[in-house]
């Protein structure tokens, strides 16, 4: 999870990063943004700050809050790759955000085909038949 991963008036940014010596693929997904206690009803835009393939840095807003219709947003665990920024460009929250941190060596993610297999290891599918009416 993102411990204390909460923006508000006077903390806009919070920013995920990754010893840059680490050799491990790292992947942040963001699972759930919402008002907290104290907030008011005026919209609270969320932006996550990353860089393209052009290495360009880039905002896009992925939640916009409001205590009287929309206080939470599902995101069904947005993937993202770090270095990335949360900012509040708009309101005053507080909005905290919640999600998970997955690191995997590179080692262990590499997938090596294997050969071994025969014809009669593999399990034959019956054809497909039309639907009867």
């Amino acid at each position: 999870l993102l411990p204390g991963c909460e923006l508000t008036a006077s903390t806009k940014s919070y920013t995920f990063q990754v010893d840059e010596e680490d050799d491990s693929d790292h992947i942040l997904a963001l699972s759930v943004v919402c008002l907290t206690d104290g907030a008011k009803d005026e919209c609270n835009v969320v932006e996550v700050v990353g860089r393209n393939h052009e290495n360009q840095e880039i905002a896009v807003p992925v939640a916009n809050l409001k205590l009287s219709c929309q206080p939470l947003l599902s995101l069904d665990n947005f993937k993202l790759q770090p270095p990335v920024t949360f900012r509040l460009a708009a309101g005053s929250g507080p909005v905290h955000l919640a999600g998970w941190h997955r690191i995997m060596n590179r080692e262990d993610a590499s997938f090596e085909e294997d050969d071994d297999l025969s014809e009669e290891d593999e399990e034959e599918l019956p054809p497909i038949m039309p639907a009867k009416k």
